[in-house]
């Protein structure tokens, strides 16, 4: 079981229509976020800067839309011929940005993942509207 100590857990959802672009974006972004403490507690540090252990899974489910009726639908989510390479893909650009290797959910697994959120910070970020 792979474990990281101060860290992030990345839930990555590809939708249909993403390409290496959204996928620099997103890397550069993700690395980027000035989410970890200074030394005076402040969010201020990114997971480059506090060489921070980051693990990545993926997460078709976020694309999940509950518009109609209750049952969600998928049908946003990129079909695994392409999602996978891109898992691929940000997965080995994230290695590079961070310098060290992140840690990688099994593609179309049935993981289970535990998680202790030490903060109110949990981020959503959609290549798409580059916020």
């Amino acid at each position: 079981m792979a474990q990281i100590g101060a860290g992030m857990l990345v839930l990555l959802g590809v939708e249909d229509g993403d390409s290496e672009i959204d996928l620099n974006w997103l890397v550069a972004k993700v690395a980027n976020l000035r989410i970890f403490a200074d030394a005076a507690g402040k969010m201020n540090l990114s997971a480059i800067e506090c060489a921070a252990d980051m693990m990545v899974v993926s997460q078709f489910t976020l694309h999940a839309s509950t518009r109609k009726g209750n049952r969600p639908s998928f049908i946003r989510a990129a079909a695994p011929a392409v999602s996978e390479p891109l898992y691929d893909a940000f997965c080995a650009s994230m290695d590079e940005q961070i310098q060290k290797p992140c840690i990688r959910g099994v593609f179309g697994a049935d993981m289970k993942v535990a998680l202790v959120n030490d903060g109110p910070v949990t981020i959503c970020i959609d290549s798409r509207t580059r916020e």
